[in-house]
């Protein structure tokens, strides 16, 4: 891809790396320039069916026409005030407040790095503790508390793994990491350390290692020792949050944290992102409050027009049971010819996330990852490319579908997987 490889070395020359992200820069190195519904373009012209979907936030489908539209109208009329609360503002924090359990009120910021960011800081102003406990596998974000143990080798596992230099040594210190769905390890922390740990935060299903599913009592099992310790229970929805249902993984499970963050998909690709929870935590950073929380794009209009339409998107009756049936399609049609293939692998997912491991269940925690022939997966991946499915091609990151997408995308690509995966 001759003008792919020049548009990226010409972007090497005055951006770190050629790319404004940790992970973008990835093998095929391909230049996209352009988006619409399910598919991407690139700077050739070629098609490719897009389960990349922007690392999850293109949930209706990309440029999408409503919200689009929506977006347009309002910043023909608003568009960047600084004070004060706009009327759509307050109708998203409602409507926020109508799905979410946990959504007693409702601050907006940018990303979800902002979002996590804020929650762990009231969280230690609301309990007057230093430590936060963490996952390992779960990914909160690029600042100091939690950008450590998430895709970890073998052998870091058990130790503190920080993602970056410059990260400062107290507050890594101060992060306490465990494996997912294991509550035992928790309840045994907790008697130890329970009256010096502010938050625990995680992601209710964790999808940043991929799809592993949390164990049956596992999160009512935090609720409980949260409530029992004092401490605020975080759910990071970032991911999941109007991904598998406007309420949240919170209402799937049933079970209300103190805080949520939610972003991604909230907006269908435009920036925007929100902390919510009990009332009593959210009014800390309120004007003259203990929390100091602010930012100058905060519920910017754009955002916020994109969020109502895509609400209102969702609500539609039919928008859930169509996603959800084009990832059960996707899923069932992969268990099928891994079958009829005879190879070590699982296909795991939730909803319209899906993806395929390299190896054999079970799938409880990262560590079960390990056995995952990341080389394969890989392989897999960049021929899926080739054949026009966009599969992100890097190990355990899962891949999504959107309300775009239709049964022949799928039928596609799961003729690509068979092809792929019949190879001798």
């Amino acid at each position: 891809m001759p003008s792919s490889h020049r548009l990226l070395e010409q972007a090497q020359q005055i951006l770190p790396g050629g790319v404004s992200g940790a992970i973008r820069a990835v093998e095929p190195t391909i230049a996209f320039t352009r988006a619409q519904g399910a598919y991407l373009f690139d700077v050739e012209g070629r098609r490719y069916i897009d389960y990349l979907g922007g690392f999850g936030p293109i949930l209706l489908g990309h440029c999408h026409p409503e919200v689009n539209q929506r977006v347009m109208e309002t910043m023909a009329r608003i568009d960047l005030i600084g004070v004060g609360a706009s009327e759509q503002e307050i109708a998203l924090a409602e409507k926020l407040g109508q799905h979410i359990p946990s959504a007693e009120k409702v601050v907006f910021c940018n990303s979800g790095s902002e979002a996590t960011f804020l929650a762990l800081r009231l969280a230690r102003a609301a309990t007057g503790r230093q430590k936060i406990l963490k996952f390992q596998g779960c990914y909160h974000g690029w600042h100091d508390a939690v950008l450590m143990n998430v895709i970890s080798e073998a052998e870091k596992l058990g130790q503190k793994d920080p993602l970056s230099a410059g990260m400062l040594p107290q507050a890594i210190d101060d992060t306490l990491v465990l494996p997912f769905n294991d509550l035992a390890s928790v309840a045994e922390v907790l008697r130890d350390q329970g009256q010096q740990i502010a938050a625990i935060i995680l992601e209710p299903l964790p999808h940043n290692m991929g799809c592993v599913l949390p164990a049956e009592g596992f999160l009512q099992g935090l609720r409980q020792l949260t409530l029992r310790y004092g401490i605020v229970l975080i759910f990071d929805e970032i991911i999941t949050g109007f991904r598998h249902g406007l309420g949240g993984y919170q209402r799937i499970a049933g079970v209300v944290p103190d805080l949520t963050t939610m972003s991604k998909a909230i907006a269908n690709g435009y920036p925007l992102a929100v902390v919510a929870g009990r009332a009593d935590i959210m009014d800390q950073c309120q004007p003259g409050g203990d929390v100091y929380f602010a930012g100058t794009f905060n519920a910017h209009a754009a955002g916020v027009a994109a969020a109502l339409t895509t609400i209102e998107i969702l609500e539609r009756p039919e928008s859930y049971p169509h996603l959800f049936r084009l990832g059960e399609r996707m899923r069932r049609g992969l268990e099928q010819i891994v079958r009829q293939a005879g190879i070590e692998a699982t296909v795991v997912g939730y909803g319209s996330v899906y993806l395929l491991y390299f190896l054999r269940p079970p799938i409880r925690s990262y560590h079960d990852l390990l056995r995952n022939d990341g080389a394969r997966f890989l392989s897999y991946r960049r021929q899926l490319i080739e054949q026009g499915s966009y599969e992100l091609p890097v190990n355990l990151k899962r891949s999504y579908i959107s309300l775009a997408h239709t049964n022949a995308d799928v039928d596609q690509t799961l003729e690509s997987a068979h092809r792929i995966l019949h190879r001798r």
